[in-house]
């Protein structure tokens, strides 16, 4: 393992008013210059690599130099490109010390989900390759995250804002003075973010709380009760400010001093340092199969997965997917394209282009129904870099997307985890029979998942 890259001058820098952060601040979260009357505000990590010519946003794909390929452990396979190791390193924690954090917590996790982290499965599909009259050259790969922590991909962002939590509070870095003084964590959310934070929580005995949409219940519920959560309405009522009232709820619990433990890089942006291990792996696994990906489409709700796949997966091209049933991105996307403006201009003028969706998101697609793509200037990025751009499938591919997902790959998979399948049913007239296109399939199906 090679540790000479990290540079003293890795940072967070924010994407709109490049205010910057030291590597090395315990407690991130947010831009500094955010406030409940700008909220405009994104911040990204600067410098990942001494060898760096110009500085820019991370978005390296994995090399071999920084794999432990020792380990199934994603944490510790890509160990060496996480922001939290930089920050744990800069801190004074040792190489040894680093790996034993990351081996305790996956362990304490284990013991509450039955199983830790491991390398997800990622392989051709040949049932929905032939359905979609791929040649053998061709197909479609998927990225299987259903058995993952929690049944989804949300528990991986959330594994590295805990570590950053738990070393800063054993460091005495943290406002808090030890476990019985310690903030709730706070989440707006009614199905995979929330088991996945509430299982880390429980792992971590952390008190968390949940804001959820007055509507919520049967599994997911009952699974955050089981976890001890503390589940918390919040209704949308006439009159009320554009928005997602339990986002609303939850950054006012934030203002009274919970922690941000929340899957939106602008709220929280260390739940973008774990996200980014997906994208490794695909490129670890991809290598190892001896294959590039051509294109690559991702389920868009609030952003954070697929800015993740953006500045790490080695993909040609990027198609980022929502559902006609809710898509600011979508349309941040034509407005952009019809003002020509490039992702840095874009950030300067977010609040013409990114907003609250008009009307009552509605899809089965639930759980990419965000208000707001949060975390829409990563994805901008990736596309823009990519020559990619942003679809909105129908319903009805959304609908045909899941059902072609569980019938021929054989995934216990939601419709919100196959909604990137619906991206390429959408353009599938544009694909080669020989293109090999990724998807990832993320969130077991369960009754009230979103």
């Amino acid at each position: 393992m090679n540790e000479s890259w990290k540079p003293a001058s890795q940072r967070y820098c924010c994407r709109v008013c490049a205010a910057e952060l030291p590597i090395a601040t315990p407690l991130p979260w947010r831009c500094q210059r955010a406030n409940n009357f700008d909220r405009h505000h994104a911040l990204a990590v600067i410098g990942s690599r001494e060898s760096v010519e110009s500085e820019s946003v991370e978005s390296e794909s994995v090399d071999s130099e920084s794999v432990d390929s020792e380990s199934d452990n994603p944490f510790l396979a890509f160990r060496e490109r996480l922001t939290w190791d930089a920050f744990a390193q800069q801190v004074g924690v040792t190489a040894e010390g680093r790996i034993e954090a990351i081996a305790a917590l996956d362990d304490d996790i284990a013991a509450v989900a039955g199983s830790g982290f491991r390398f997800t499965p990622f392989a051709r599909n040949d049932g929905v390759s032939a359905a979609l009259g791929f040649n053998e050259t061709g197909g479609v790969w998927i990225k299987d995250e259903t058995n993952n922590v929690g049944g989804s991909h949300k528990a991986r962002h959330l594994f590295t804002t805990m570590l950053q939590l738990r070393l800063a509070e054993s460091l005495s870095l943290a406002p808090w003075s030890g476990r019985s003084n310690r903030p709730a964590l706070a989440i707006a959310s009614c199905g995979n973010a929330a088991i996945a934070a509430a299982t880390i929580a429980a792992a971590a005995r952390w008190p968390i709380q949940v804001f959820v949409p007055h509507w919520a219940g049967g599994t997911v519920v009952d699974m955050l009760s089981a976890l001890d959560a503390v589940i918390i309405r919040c209704e949308r009522l006439e009159g009320d400010p554009p928005g997602d009232p339990c986002i609303r709820e939850f950054r006012r619990a934030v203002a009274g001093g919970a922690i941000p433990f929340s899957v939106q890089g602008t709220e929280n942006v260390t739940c973008l340092d774990g996200g980014r291990t997906i994208g490794w792996e695909i490129g670890s696994q991809a290598r190892h199969l001896g294959i590039g990906i051509d294109r690559m489409f991702v389920q868009v709700g609030g952003g954070a997965l697929a800015s993740c796949l953006g500045a790490s997966a080695p993909v040609d091209k990027f198609h980022m997917v929502q559902t006609e049933g809710c898509a600011p991105l979508s349309r941040a996307w034509a407005l952009a394209m019809v003002a020509d403006a490039d992702v840095h201009a874009a950030a300067w003028h977010w609040a013409e282009l990114m907003w609250p969706w008009g009307t009552e998101p509605k899809s089965v697609a639930d759980g990419i129904l965000d208000d707001e793509t949060y975390d829409w200037l990563g994805v901008f990025e990736a596309m823009v870099r990519s020559n990619g751009w942003p679809i909105t499938a129908t319903e009805a591919e959304i609908v045909a997307a899941y059902g072609l997902g569980r019938s021929k790959s054989g995934i216990d998979v939601s419709a919100t985890g196959t909604a990137g399948l619906a991206g390429l049913l959408a353009i599938i007239e544009q694909i080669g029979p020989d293109e090999r296109v990724a998807v990832v399939f993320s969130g077991v199906e369960r009754p009230g998942t979103s």
